[in-house]
């Protein structure tokens, strides 16, 4: 980002660096109307109440911007008003964050006020746009104890957003350049203005377009809730009749009579907000001359607990809805160059993994298993949930499927996660020789943070660990190790390599869990943005050829869909949980996606660039550049802020581009 400041945003600019105001609740801070922050000069806004259409919204709030890495608190403290300048290849997605924190208050309820946030198309002098809606993205970033991680979408027709005294509150902007974009510099404005609620003057808090969305979110929510049918719990009848009741009542309060009158519509738009009291900020994008291929060069498997599904919104497993709430999370997880497989756990960490609900010669399959943004894709061993004589003649009729597709090379079966012992060895061999019969090119990953236990492989518990492959040879392809072993000892991995056998196929993949912990790189809530970012880094320095994460939705059960988030008792916060299901935040049935899984598409995207910069001048070189821009060195040695991750991006559009 730039550090010079737009001409636009001279207003803010003798506001900008004002001292931060206290805590709520602490030495009178921010809890009485009107309330001033102590670095603007309160008598410049006279003593009645405020009327934000009057007065330059750069004297009512601080408005700045932060990459992607930072995690925006409540507390965070203002910074100047800069160009946001940003780089992006085609089909990849560059984010950035507007902060915002009210210096005064200017609403008559608890809220210091609202804000509408509009941003234009992105234009270059060719005339090509990047539209809004559509390449350009905005999302209010929402806490998760205390730490920002749920990024809800901000409707575009209704762009207002509450601010609240003494907090500061974040956008996350997204550019989304499409495969085919022209390349050039795309330029745009994004405004901010403070806002009057236009339900003040009548006493209330909700402006006319908040009521009507608010009335049809709860429309929406009672016929989601009302009885059905097809309900067979008692109890789950009584609580959605009680639920549709109590909303009922919510809907003939006097706030939305007018809503009622009208039969549900009215004007969703309050007046155009981009004039002169808006604050401006100036966005430039150089989209360049190289395009990230549509199959990530990493295959990135993520788990999606099917159960999960099932129990928070009530499905039956093989129902229409299943299948179709099942399809609905592949295709959104897609957009993250992950490859997502489904999964539910037997005993003893026995695992059904399957890419594709749908059997091999159904019409779906061939459209699930070609798409070229899936780099692998699991194939369900049935047998594990039944071993009737059925179920293996229906494994191996999906097996002599697929393997005559030219995506099979894609394949790999997950059978077991983390076997201990050489009872569980022995089972996973056993599988093995069932699958090599129907092809002997089958893949099987397994994944393992320690040698078997009861066997003699070697005198220590590390030597145990490497010497696997030996006990798996050739019933394991695919030797998938935790992170958690080696430490902050990158120099372990060639012991680990060294016991592969690349010419029967064998491949080293990785994976996170509970561990590795801070300082090291995982997707923990509350590490650091770089943090996060960092794990790709490190697979890319380390050489695997491939990773897994155990889950994405694995919090705890919950039997509505709107259920409060619980993160699992046990497990590091977040762990496990990388969206959210989107009717915790309103009536959307869209999934809402966390920092972290963005900031995992990020370092997805890295890894393309740091394969181009090798592609020119060799690994080596790529290597020494991750070094020489201080953006990872090793586990506890990486960039702790996001202006090293630019140099590097910068360096390789400055040597790769035609």
């Amino acid at each position: 980002m730039e550090s010079g400041q737009p001409n636009s945003a001279a207003a803010a600019d003798k506001t900008q660096n004002s001292s931060v105001p206290p805590v709520e609740g602490v030495a009178g801070g921010g809890t009485s109307y009107g309330w001033v922050d102590g670095g603007l000069q309160a008598s410049s806004l006279g003593n009645g109440a405020i009327d934000p259409t009057k007065i330059h919204s750069a004297d009512l709030l601080h408005v700045w911007s932060m990459p992607s890495t930072a995690n925006v608190s409540q507390q965070e403290a203002p910074r100047p008003l800069e160009h946001v300048n940003l780089l992006a290849a085609r089909n990849e997605r560059e984010s950035f964050q507007i902060a915002l924190r009210p210096k005064v208050s200017w609403a008559t309820s608890g809220i210091a006020g609202s804000v509408q946030v509009q941003c234009t198309d992105l234009c270059s002098s060719a005339g090509d746009r990047l539209v809004v809606g559509q390449s350009v993205t905005l999302r209010r970033v929402v806490p998760m104890l205390g730490v920002p991680d749920a990024l809800v979408p901000i409707d575009p027709l209704n762009s207002q957003i509450n601010l609240l005294p003494g907090e500061t509150s974040a956008i996350w902007v997204s550019l989304n350049v499409p495969c085919g974009q022209q390349p050039g510099l795309y330029e745009g404005e994004i405004f901010i203005s403070a806002v009057r609620a236009e339900a003040e003057s009548r006493g209330e808090s909700l402006t006319k377009s908040e009521r009507y969305q608010l009335y049809k979110e709860l429309r929406n929510c009672i016929d989601i809730t009302e009885p059905r049918d097809y309900s067979s719990s008692e109890e789950m009848v009584q609580r959605l009749t009680s639920a549709s009741t109590t909303l009922r009542r919510m809907l003939a309060l006097p706030s939305f009579q007018d809503c009622q009158e009208n039969n549900g519509l009215g004007d969703m738009m309050d007046e155009d907000i981009m004039n002169n009291v808006a604050v401006r900020l100036k966005l430039s994008l150089t989209v360049w001359d190289f395009t990230l291929p549509l199959t990530p060069s990493l295959p990135a498997v993520f788990g999606i607990s099917e159960t999960v599904i099932e129990d928070r919104f009530c499905l039956e497993h093989g129902t229409k809805g299943w299948y179709d709430a099942l399809d609905h999370h592949f295709r959104w997880l897609l957009q993250y160059r992950i490859s997502p497989f489904f999964c539910r756990w037997g005993d003893s960490m026995r695992i059904l993994a399957y890419t594709c609900p749908w059997p091999a010669d159904h019409p779906k399959a061939k459209e699930y298993y070609s798409d070229p943004r899936l780099a692998a894709y699991a194939v369900p061993y049935a047998p594990i949930l039944s071993s009737t004589d059925a179920a293996k003649n229906s494994l191996r009729r999906e097996v002599e499927i697929l393997k005559s597709e030219a995506h099979w090379s894609k394949s790999y079966f997950y059978l077991w996660d983390e076997p201990l012992n050489m009872e569980q060895y022995d089972v996973i061999c056993s599988i093995s020789n069932e699958l090599r019969s129907y092809a002997s090119d089958v893949r099987i990953l397994t994944t393992y943070y320690c040698g078997p236990s009861g066997s003699e492989l070697a005198p220590s518990t590390f030597e145990a660990f490497v010497k696997v492959p030996n006990v798996l040879r050739p019933h394991t392809q695919i030797f998938c190790t935790s992170e958690w072993v080696l430490g902050t000892r990158e120099d372990l991995v060639k012991d680990i390599v060294a016991e592969l056998r690349p010419d029967l196929g064998e491949e080293w993949w990785t994976y996170v869990c509970m561990g590795p912990s801070d300082p090291q790189p995982n997707w923990h809530l509350g590490m650091r943005g770089t943090q996060h970012r960092a794990v790709m880094w490190r697979v890319w320095k380390e050489g695997g050829t491939g990773f897994l994460y155990w889950g994405t939705n694995c919090y705890e059960k919950a039997m509505i869909p709107s259920a409060e988030i619980c993160f699992r008792r046990g497990l590091p916060p977040g762990d496990g949980v990388l969206f959210y299901p989107g009717e915790v935040f309103s009536s959307s049935h869209e999934p809402v996606a966390s920092t972290r899984l963005e900031r995992i598409l990020s370092g997805m995207q890295d890894i393309e660039y740091l394969k181009l910069y090798s592609s020119r001048y060799g690994r080596e070189e790529g290597l020494a550049l991750l070094e020489k821009t201080g953006v990872y060195l090793g586990p506890d040695r990486y960039a702790l802020d996001h202006g090293p991750i630019d140099v590097m991006r910068g360096e390789v559009y400055r040597t790769c581009r035609s």
